[in-house]
């Protein structure tokens, strides 16, 4: 079977710039597999996606012009439905074979062969394989069908177009050209009122010839080049706005940089097909505003790639990804330094306003700022937010970080009302530590201020002080218990209150500052703050935070038996939790450790049905060898594995225990637990409740059988 190279394209109006990669990678995916599902590529085609603002294309490899026949056996009904006492075929076998296009002459070549427990008919033929005319067709719908647009748009039909007048269509954008070439041979398939060509276009103004003639297949990215000035590819167009990103900022010496930033990188990427990087600057004396304000508003409303000196420091340099290169690129330079002066000076006059008023001034406006309709106004959760922070910071340091912790709480959320933050949300935190450093307040409660907002997101920092810690926690507390107390939970991938991220916060808090609090206790002392607003939910939200720790942890490459076996006692110092993982791993590596497992899950297993048993043994009522000999063994080794214990070593706690498995396995082989004399059976159970919580203070051992 020969086979071609297969280019496809669909020219359209500009795509959405956040979307374009995801949907380049999707036109050309869907594309391939959809291909491949007809025989038409095999398992050694490469795909090759293209993406630019104005088009979405796919090169794949390998491609056949028609795909190989293929046999079909297929069961038709039972042999006694289908053939009567003479062996002829029934009417019901005649209007099957007639709906498969053969006719009676076909009832000689059926074969018969066991179905279950009945024999069946089967009817072998051979289904001729799809043109790739046919192929494509299909694969091209599918995979314009299955593009991820959030909103597609509906437009009228050119005249030019296959359907023209009233005929509308839907996508994304507007399409104005369709590309099929199979090496130089076009494949004549439709889509969007579009006939397949040979021919594209262009950069809007500074293509060499338009339309772009494209000779065969695999000259698709290197026509597009050299005549319509277009890097097709998103990743080679990326990897060169990055070069010439960094090549500006080297020329300016000094160690200056551009700032690094994958998704505007990404953004700017879809922006344009022939990138053109251009240094403008503005005056310097924006410079006194903090440089995340300049930051944010180049990055966000502009595009702009701010250049940081060799300290991290903003310049009055920033860098352009222009989409046309003249000659003289002056003018280009002076446009963009007109645009982006107003918008620094709306920074600047925020800054300037907001500081002349002082954070405590603002606490009152909060009291006006809804945050929840069930759960009260931001001034409400701001109280709540304190009286959670003043017990934490108690607990932790006494007086003095509860009331630094209280301070920082009060004047946290008061950003939120300023004209900066009204204008930039992102700059929350931020912007309240400026203008606490700005009405004179210590360093630890500005920071603090800032740092109750993280940790953001997956891998961001923690607070960098505790008085930061105190409130973080106490904010994300405050969240999960309102939410959880009116039954705002998180459904499959909806999470419109961030609550799993509130929870892995706190999480990594406790874990990472080893802070001496207990789970239960914490989400217990957060419900009464909120008086009766709230229903309590304390056990479902400690499972929560519990399931999104096991996650966590399986993320970071425990096994899924050694979390449970730990996170099935619920520690609550959370801390605790590394060390006692790799205990469980150390004692799983023993050559004790499965029978003691097993032991363990058996004694499990007894102890349920006897609840109301407590650890007690009476030496006296100890009768077989093997139960005495595990008595000795305990009183030898346990003391040894508690003391270990409780100092917090607890890898040689387990591995102390390993020493019991001799006696333990004798004492299942000789001793009958549940005896018939009531008070032997209570003592041995009561022997078996004292091994069982020795065995289990560093996990659920019975967790690790497999």
């Amino acid at each position: 079977m020969t086979t071609q190279n297969l280019l496809l394209e669909l020219f359209v109006e500009e795509l959405p710039p956040k979307a374009l990669k995801k949907l380049g990678d999707a036109f050309a995916g869907v594309l391939l597999e959809q291909l491949k599902s007809q025989g038409l590529t095999s398992a050694a085609s490469v795909l090759t996606a293209f993406a630019s603002p104005r088009r979405l294309a796919a090169h794949i490899t390998g491609v056949a012009a028609q795909a190989a026949d293929k046999a079909v056996s297929q069961k038709l009904m039972p042999v006694s439905v289908g053939l009567d006492a003479s062996g002829n075929a029934t009417p019901a076998l005649l209007k099957k074979l007639q709906a498969l296009g053969a006719d009676v002459s076909a009832v000689a070549g059926l074969k018969k062969a066991m179905d279950g427990k009945a024999e069946a008919l089967f009817y072998d033929s051979t289904v001729i394989g799809a043109t790739l005319a046919e192929g494509l067709q299909k694969a091209l719908l599918e995979a314009i069908a299955k593009l991820p647009i959030p909103k597609v748009m509906s437009y009228q039909l050119e005249s030019g177009c296959e359907l023209p007048g009233w005929s509308s269509v839907s996508f994304v954008r507007p399409a104005h050209g369709l590309v099929a070439l199979h090496g130089s041979t076009v494949v004549p398939v439709k889509a969007l009122g579009l006939q397949a060509g040979n021919s594209t276009h262009g950069h809007r103004f500074e293509a060499a010839v338009d339309p772009v003639v494209l000779a065969d297949a695999d000259s698709y990215a290197s026509t597009l080049a050299r005549d319509g000035a277009v890097i097709a590819s998103f990743t080679e167009r990326k990897a060169e706005i990055a070069r010439q990103l960094a090549a500006a900022a080297a020329k300016l010496g000094g160690g200056v940089k551009a700032i690094e930033d994958e998704a505007l990188l990404d953004e700017v990427t879809a922006l344009v097909e022939r990138p053109n990087v251009l240094v403008c600057e503005f005056e310097t004396e924006f410079l006194d505003v903090p440089q995340e304000c300049l930051i944010l508003t180049m990055k966000a409303n502009q595009k702009y790639f701010p250049l940081l000196d060799a300290s991290g420091k903003l310049t009055n340099k920033f860098l352009v990804v222009s989409n046309i290169t003249p000659q003289d690129g002056s003018l280009v330079i002076g446009g963009n330094e007109r645009v982006v002066r107003p918008r620094l000076a709306d920074a600047k006059f925020f800054f300037d306003q907001d500081r002349k008023k002082t954070l405590a001034s603002r606490v009152a406006g909060l009291d006006k700022v809804v945050y929840h309709n069930k759960l009260g106004t931001q001034g409400e959760r701001v109280e709540r937010v304190r009286a959670m922070a003043k017990a934490i910071g108690l607990q932790l340091g006494g007086d003095a970080l509860a009331g630094s912790a209280d301070q920082a709480a009060l004047l946290a959320k008061t950003d939120l009302v300023t004209d900066m933050v009204g204008e930039f949300p992102e700059l929350q935190g931020i912007m309240g530590r400026y203008y606490a450093l700005n009405d004179g307040l210590n360093a630890e409660v500005a920071d603090a201020i800032e740092d109750h907002y993280k940790p953001r997101f997956a891998g961001d920092e923690l607070p960098r002080n505790m008085t930061g810690v105190v409130v973080a926690l106490a904010d994300k507390l405050e969240t999960l218990v309102g939410m959880f107390g009116i039954g705002n939970l998180p459904t499959g991938d909806k999470d419109p209150f961030a609550l799993r991220r509130h929870a892995l916060g706190v999480i990594r808090m406790l874990v990472e500052k080893d802070l001496p609090l207990d789970v239960s206790a914490l989400v217990g002392a957060a419900a009464p703050v909120f008086g009766d607003k709230i229903s309590d939910a304390s056990a479902a939200l400690t499972d929560f935070i519990y399931d999104r720790f096991a996650g966590s942890l399986r993320e970071q490459g425990y096994s899924a038996q050694e979390v449970d076996a730990v996170l099935a006692l619920r520690p609550q110092r959370l801390g605790d939790v590394a060390k006692r993982l790799a205990a469980v791993r150390a004692f799983a590596a023993l050559p004790e450790a499965p029978a003691l497992a097993a032991a363990n899950k058996r004694i499990s297993n007894i102890l349920k049905k006897a609840p109301e048993v407590d650890a007690h043994v009476s030496e006296l009522l100890l009768q077989e060898p093997a139960e005495i000999a595990l008595y000795a063994a305990m009183k030898d080794v346990l003391p040894k594995a508690n003391a270990q214990f409780d100092a917090g070593d607890y890898t040689a706690s387990l591995q102390s225990l390993a020493a019991l498995r001799t006696t333990v396995d004798a004492f299942f082989d000789g001793v009958m637990v549940n005896a018939e004399a009531m008070d032997l059976r209570l003592n041995r159970q009561g022997l078996l409740k004292s091994l069982h919580d020795a065995m289990n203070r560093v996990a659920d051992l019975s967790r690790l059988v497999a």
